[in-house]
């Protein structure tokens, strides 16, 4: 497996303007490269708002000119996060995130906005892999199309056709991208559970149907690939080694590994009431519940999960430091992210990692560290020692 490049997703510090953007960036993103040590730029996953994309486009040179405010800070981009198009810091975002999705031309306007502002970050050899090469890839993540209940009302038909003629405008832009500068920018599709796309199985299937070659676009899936995050895989109680076999059979690539970890609870009372100091009201917590029977239950939100469940093993996309097996008489998807790691064969070619946990804020006060640098810095430690015994294997 070639050396990877692990770095972590700034939207736990971001905000919808540009000014914010930096602001977060100069008080957190520096202090975990110096707590992390060395000389060595830190890479980071970074989060621009569509606002704040827009202020570096609009201003002369502006793509270049945050590269160079990065370059002196020792921060180095890799991958941007394109998920999140509003302000994903708002004292109450939940469904929102989803906001505008693929059926929307505004989603492939920003997408395409954040490629050519990655190109820039990325030129005159930007990115390096933690042995220093200079990588010839870069990623951008997004949402798993849309939020299923809103799709399926419209017609999934009209629908599909409207996602895949969006997304098939970004590809072409990105192979121009790759034409002009060499670098491959990848769209990473991102399942999530509650969305069109929440299991690998549909993955395949939007794929199969969706992303398809042409005369101008010979190999679509150059530039369309997948976002595995290993904590969503983990809500829908899907085997991590399962999900990378089947992108792999369906010829997927995963462009990049959100490694995160979700809160999971066995039943007990003690565990419950626990859990219940969770059910805060930023984000959405979508709970799954495997009953005695096998059958896995869906809640969007933690608190409708309270009202209705049944008896059985919980799991709640609420990310939590990914260093962590056990909060207190809950326990996490830790082990998932190791399963993840063992799963990746070299073939699959994954070079990409950033640690995703954007709910530092959102944890109850005794699990917080005493800075958001610190618990990000552990979070990076722990991860980088388990990708480095990876690669002795």
């Amino acid at each position: 497996m070639t050396a990877p490049t692990l770095g972590y997703c700034t939207n736990v510090h971001g905000g919808p303007s540009l000014a914010q953007t930096l602001d977060g960036l100069e008080r957190h993103a520096v202090a975990v490269r110096r707590l992390r040590g060395g000389a060595a730029p830190l890479p980071i996953g970074l989060w621009l708002s569509a606002r704040a994309a827009q202020e570096v486009l609009a201003a002369a040179d502006g793509a270049a000119r945050l590269r160079d405010w990065l370059g002196e800070r020792a921060l180095t981009v890799f991958t941007l996060n394109g998920f999140p198009f509003g302000d994903f810091r708002a004292a109450t975002v939940k469904k929102s995130v989803y906001q505008p999705d693929w059926r929307d031309p505004r989603r492939a306007q920003y997408t395409i906005a954040l490629a050519d502002i990655l190109a820039v970050l990325c030129g005159g050899g930007g990115v390096t892999a933690s042995g220093g090469t200079p990588l010839a890839e870069a990623s951008i993540s997004t949402l798993p199309i849309a939020w299923r209940e809103g799709f399926s009302r419209d017609g999934c038909g009209q629908d599909a056709a409207l996602v895949a003629g969006h997304i098939d405008q970004v590809a072409r832009h990105l192979r121009a991208i790759e034409d002009r500068t060499g670098l491959c920018i990848h769209l990473d599709i991102e399942p999530e559970p509650g969305c069109v796309l929440d299991r690998s199985r549909d993955v395949v299937d939007f794929f199969t149907q969706a992303i398809r070659p042409s005369a101008d676009l010979p190999d679509p899936l150059r530039h369309v690939r997948v976002c595995h995050d290993i904590c969503h895989a983990a809500v829908m109680f899907e085997s991590q080694a399962d999900a990378l076999a089947n992108y792999r059979r369906a010829g997927i690539r995963i462009g990049k590994v959100q490694v995160s970890s979700a809160l999971a609870c066995d039943g007990s009372d003690r565990a419950f009431r626990a859990l219940r100091n969770f059910d805060e009201p930023r984000f959405l917590h979508q709970t799954c519940v495997l009953d005695g029977a096998a059958k896995v239950h869906f809640f969007e939100d933690l608190g409708s999960a309270f009202d209705d469940a049944p008896d059985g093993v919980w799991r709640v996309h609420f990310h939590v430091p990914v260093d962590l097996e056990f909060v207190g008489p809950l326990s996490t998807t830790r082990r998932d992210i190791e399963a993840c790691f063992e799963a990746i064969e070299p073939s699959d070619g994954v070079r990409l990692f950033e640690v995703e946990t954007y709910a530092w804020d959102a944890l109850p006060i005794d699990l917080r560290r005493d800075s958001l640098a610190h618990g990000i810095a552990d979070e990076l430690a722990w991860t980088r020692q388990r990708l480095n015994a990876l690669l002795r294997t």
